[in-house]
């Protein structure tokens, strides 16, 4: 039987800036290696907002992504400054994780000559407890990369780390 997900209702805001004050609350292990996949992927996009899926595990403070995947940009009016990510390629990455005894533990996309900071468009699309990964690029370069997860109808930054995972210790 297939979960059907329902976006969520957003709880009314007091202010236009979609990020909170605030420490982050979460760790974000995220591989230079894949760091670099990412990159490459989003700056043969550039000009154009490209967009994905993060698999990995995760728990309450700590998201360890294992693998990253390209979904399709179906918003083909606005592809510099807008994403709307494929549901095909939702659900086929859903089936991926599970295969692979992980879950999507978040969503990144990519700010063309844009800083790495949540729009407000990006708050009125957002489901609480996934990461968003937002990658700043300009000029064929990425210059940024920034996760935030969505806590009580704002975006709270996280943490990101680019080695060792949740559990490791380091020798």
């Amino acid at each position: 039987m297939m979960e059907l997900r329902t976006t969520p209702q957003t709880p009314p805001r007091t202010s236009p800036n979609p990020v909170a004050d605030g420490a982050a609350t979460t760790t974000l292990y995220l591989p230079l290696e894949l760091q670099e996949q990412l990159a490459h992927v989003i700056e043969l996009s550039y000009p154009f907002e490209a967009c994905g899926l993060m698999l990995g595990r995760a728990t309450a403070d700590k998201v360890a992504v294992e693998q990253i995947l390209h979904a399709r940009n179906l918003n083909i009016g606005r592809l510099r400054d807008r994403y709307l990510l494929d549901p095909d390629d939702f659900l086929a990455a859903d089936r991926v994780a599970r295969e692979a005894g992980l879950e999507i533990v978040g969503i990144w996309h990519s700010h063309p000559d844009a800083p790495a900071r949540p729009s407000s468009t990006d708050l009125e699309r957002a489901w609480e407890g996934y990461s968003y990964l937002i990658v700043a690029v300009t000029t064929m370069t990425v210059m940024d990369f920034r996760s935030w997860r969505l806590h009580q109808g704002r975006f709270v930054e996280e943490t990101i780390v680019d080695k060792g995972a949740p559990g490791e210790t380091e020798s």
